[in-house]
């Protein structure tokens, strides 16, 4: 009896130990925090906040992560989003959703409606997210964040803003005193204004989810909905394989998840796949591997 005790007291024992933090689950979640990060034409913006419960680590990576809808709708509250940032949590991440201005609420985001609206749209989005993860930088001490170690997310129009946040903001903000630092960026389903402005100064790595029949926001390079050359609407946007193809040339580290024949569906949160998006997370960000991997499923 006593050496049954004993072997499940060791058998316990070790498999505290070799839990591994930031891909098993070894904490349970606080019960989220919801902040004010800005004040905006008369909207409050706001930021849930999950953190792990009981730790004590006085620094912790982060991910900020802002939610999809075609700028006209979508909650930091959606489910996958609330799943998503709770198993972070459990993880070890901070983990923040955020919501931001619907500029495009009960409005056209398509073919009809014009180019130079578009990046406006993704000016304002992307100026929202900036203030969330500056709100985030400014109360680090609180939350207990590496200031080095921001992962920036996002789905769909989320995606959207914060690639071109953070691999354009040259173009998007030239008068932008500080630059963004981020310490990799996760993308379902999002694209950017121009990949020439991905360079040696803001590349970071890049976790890119995305269908190669994707209708609305292109793979590759292609037009923004797929609009034709003589709608307003015709916008060329680089997709995630243009961008897995800039990092590859700049020698930085990306997972690119190419899903054959699949849509825009491929914007929602990727549960079966989270996995190998905390491994690549852990591997590159916190033990500094060089990893350049492309899996078609």
């Amino acid at each position: 009896m006593r050496i049954s005790y004993l072997l499940l007291f060791v058998l316990i024992t070790f498999s505290s130990y070799t839990q591994t933090r930031y891909i098993d689950d070894i904490f349970e979640n606080e019960e989220v925090i919801t902040k004010i990060y800005a004040k905006k034409d008369g909207e409050k913006l706001m930021a849930d906040i999950y953190l792990p419960k009981g730790d004590k680590l006085s620094q912790r990576p982060a991910i900020i992560f802002m939610h999809g809808g075609g700028f006209a709708g979508g909650s930091p509250k959606n489910e996958g989003e609330v799943e998503f940032a709770k198993m972070a949590a459990r993880k070890g991440y901070v983990a923040v959703q955020i919501s931001y201005r619907l500029t495009r609420k009960n409005q056209s985001f398509g073919c009809d409606y014009n180019a130079s609206g578009k990046i406006k749209t993704f000016k304002e989005a992307a100026a929202d997210y900036l203030d969330a993860v500056s709100y985030m930088r400014e109360h680090s001490k609180e939350f207990k964040i590496d200031t080095s170690k921001i992962i920036a997310g996002g789905s769909s129009a989320g995606a959207e803003a914060v690639l071109n946040a953070v691999y354009n903001h040259q173009l998007l903000f030239p008068g932008l005193k500080e630059k963004p630092h981020f310490a990799a960026v996760f993308s379902l389903a999002g694209a950017i204004l121009d990949k020439r402005y991905i360079n040696e100064n803001n590349v970071v790595p890049a976790i890119l989810f995305h269908g190669t029949a994707d209708q609305l926001v292109p793979y590759d390079t292609a037009p923004h909905h797929f609009c034709h050359s003589e709608d307003p609407g015709y916008l060329i946007l680089d997709g995630s394989k243009t961008i897995a193809g800039k990092l590859k040339e700049l020698n930085s580290p990306y997972l690119l998840y190419t899903f054959k024949g699949a849509g825009h569906e491929i914007s929602g949160m990727p549960f079966e796949q989270l996995p190998q998006v905390f491994n690549f997370l852990k591997d590159v960000i916190l033990d500094q591997k060089m990893i350049q991997s492309e899996i078609i499923n």
